[in-house]
């Protein structure tokens, strides 16, 4: 347990400060193409989107397969949403 403690802390501690020292060279315009235009970067919350990268990063370093699954769960949870949603505004035409 405190050696994936200790993985993981190493992990987060360099992406989070390769991510700060390339955030004006290429990761904010990189997370920009992938972001909706609500969610855009833009340099002011750049600190949320660094340690967000860095919890995630080494979260997929450490537990691979924990992420997998925590995507999946997150992708039938999104899909049961959207058909929740379709039906409902079916329902009201």
């Amino acid at each position: 347990m405190t050696t994936i403690l200790v993985l993981w802390i190493i992990a987060f501690v360099l992406i989070a400060y390769f991510a700060y020292k390339r955030w004006d060279s290429g990761v904010s315009e990189g997370l920009d193409k992938v972001l909706p235009a609500a969610l855009k970067s833009r340099g002011e919350s750049r600190y949320v989107w660094i340690l967000a990268l860095a919890v995630l990063g080494a979260t997929a370093l450490v537990n691979p397969v924990e992420i997998l699954l925590v995507a999946i769960l997150l992708a039938i949870i999104g899909l049961v949403v959207a058909k929740l949603a379709n039906w409902a505004s079916g329902l009201s035409h």
